[in-house]
């Protein structure tokens, strides 16, 4: 277990989605997987620190090998993408000092179980996350956001987990990141790329509560929200229910086929 270091003012990043542009249409097949639009999915997220001796050996490269390669073999499993993280954005991230993650989407909540005891994933998890991992963080969440938050290729992919005050409901907390979602965009065309909920799974989750994605059209558009007022404005209302957020971005690599969740 690493141990998370105070934040004197969490953050909870929000995105100002109405400078954001739909990604271009994939070209080919690569990190993700072609999957229907879903507009509430299961979300699915593991956090991975892996050996700095796998890095170099090559370890950490064939372990995402074998997680993507779980898009052909699993049943129900609607998108997936694992690779290195771009970022630490938050003390707790630097922290929890994760160097991969694992990001996958479901229909429902017993395909993500399907998926959970597959043996294709209990080999892969075996023989290539298991012997290379220091430490993984897990969380899921239903996708309580009005629209679906479709992953293209060359997306920059803000992760947000944060953990509510004593006496804060965490149903609270996705309400009102509900509205300041809206707030933020409106709901509609150019409406929130997001999602986010409760999480439903604390056994690996380190106390992380709440799970929140960003998806925006390239790491450029994600950069251009920080510090916009209408972001700032956001964040300002819900730091009092925060008590702990980790932050960290990725980059769903291209080319990869659009995966519209």
């Amino acid at each position: 277990m690493i141990c998370l270091r105070a934040i004197p003012s969490p953050r909870l990043h929000l995105p100002l989605l109405r400078r954001l542009r739909r990604p271009a249409a994939a070209a080919a097949m690569s990190s993700s997987t072609t999957s229907p639009a879903i507009t509430a999915p299961i979300e699915h997220f593991v956090l991975i620190k892996v050996r700095p001796e796998a890095l170099s050996s090559g370890a950490a490269a064939a372990m995402v090998s074998s997680l993507q390669a779980l898009s052909a073999v699993v049943p129900g499993l609607a998108y997936i993408h694992a690779g290195p993280v771009l970022r630490l954005r938050s003390p707790a991230a630097e922290a929890l000092g994760p160097t991969h993650l694992l990001h996958s989407r479901y229909a429902a909540k017993p395909d993500l179980a399907t998926y959970a005891a597959h043996p294709a994933h209990v080999a892969a998890v075996q023989a290539h996350v298991a012997p290379n991992a220091l430490d993984a963080t897990a969380v899921d969440w239903v996708n309580a956001a009005d629209l679906p938050s479709p992953v293209a290729p060359g997306a920059a992919v803000r992760l947000t987990l944060a953990k509510v005050k004593d006496g804060v409901e965490v149903a609270r907390l996705v309400e009102e990141v509900r509205e300041a979602t809206r707030a933020a965009a409106g709901v509609g065309e150019g409406a929130a790329r997001v999602s986010f909920g409760e999480n439903f799974s604390p056994a690996r989750a380190k106390g992380f509560q709440f799970g929140m994605v960003a998806v925006f059209g390239s790491v450029e558009e994600l950069d251009a929200v920080e510090g916009d007022a209408k972001v700032e404005e956001a964040k300002a209302a819900l730091r009092p229910l925060l008590d702990d957020v980790m932050v960290l971005d990725f980059v769903v690599d291209a080319p990869a086929a659009a995966a519209s969740l």
